[in-house]
């Protein structure tokens, strides 16, 4: 990522280049990257190619000023911190789902990143409603934060019974993680550093895939400036304020879910996407 890719990705986010990859520049990086570069899975929905390089995540993110979900947005987001000098390692996911059963290898990708001052963070901008900042690492208590409790612990068994840990998915030593909000576990972690290229088949499952939900439906959100959250799903808007209250009405037509892309995120279009996988959703 060279120096003009830094500063064009700065100038989306409205910061200005840090002297220092210091944990309060990761703090202001990261909420501003939730507050300004939407989490939307709009691409599957309008046919359009996702490649996990580096050059093309870039030209998404900041050449056509468009978000993603999680290996878009992680994947740009770490080569970002990186070029700003901080040690990150990307690290794979799978989340829980219905009965806390975890998803698909692959299924998710986070952040593990060093700063200069603080030690070791866990950095997510890929996760639609999560924490506002980075979490840090090695703290196992609760951690408070505008968009709610979190806890890293150590993971416990699944819903099939496997328990993560020394010789299953963590790294030599080094048990899976557990993100936990609200007292409910969110993803589990596994510590083995991975590349960007090794979550191509997972992005592919969850492009392409009837039963992923990135299928069944369109979603684009971003964190608000008063520390809320606004989301369009397919022609519903919801705006929440960061007190809980909540103003949702139905969009009338395709020209105004086009303004609202354009005006409340952002994102030029010249078509309204259509549902990848109609009447799966549920």
């Amino acid at each position: 990522m060279n120096s003009a890719q830094v500063d064009a990705y700065l100038r989306r986010l409205g910061v200005a280049n840090p002297a220092w990859p210091t944990v309060d520049v990761l703090r202001e990086l990261h909420l501003r990257h939730l507050q300004t570069v939407p989490f939307e899975n709009l691409s599957i929905h309008l046919g359009e190619e996702i490649v996990l390089e580096e050059k093309r995540l870039l030209d998404k993110v900041v050449g056509a000023r468009r978000g993603g979900f999680c290996y878009e947005l992680n994947g740009a987001f770490g080569a970002l911190l990186g070029a700003l000098g901080y040690d990150v390692t990307l690290l794979a996911g799978r989340v829980y789902g219905e009965g806390r059963r975890l998803g698909i290898p692959y299924d998710h990708l986070a952040l593990r990143v060093r700063t200069v001052d603080a030690g070791e963070w866990l950095a997510d901008v890929g996760f639609g409603a999560h924490f506002h900042y980075p979490l840090a690492f090695e703290e196992t208590r609760e951690q408070t934060d505008p968009g709610g409790i979190f806890r890293i612990v150590e993971a416990g068994p699944d819903a099939a019974g496997v328990r993560g840990g020394p010789g299953a998915a963590g790294a030599a030593g080094a048990a899976d993680l557990d993100v936990v909000r609200d007292g409910s576990p969110v993803y589990r972690l596994d510590l083995r550093p991975r590349v960007l290229g090794d979550f191509v088949t997972g992005a592919w499952w969850h492009s392409t895939s009837p039963e992923s939900h990135f299928g069944k439906s369109l979603v684009c959100s971003r964190v608000t400036e008063d520390g809320g959250r606004i989301t369009l799903s397919g022609r519903r808007l919801k705006v929440t304020a960061a007190d809980g209250k909540r103003d949702e009405r139905e969009l009338a037509g395709d020209e105004e879910v086009l303004a609202v892309y354009r005006e409340r995120f952002g994102i030029e279009l010249d078509r309204v996407p259509a549902v990848r996988h109609p009447g799966r959703a549920g």
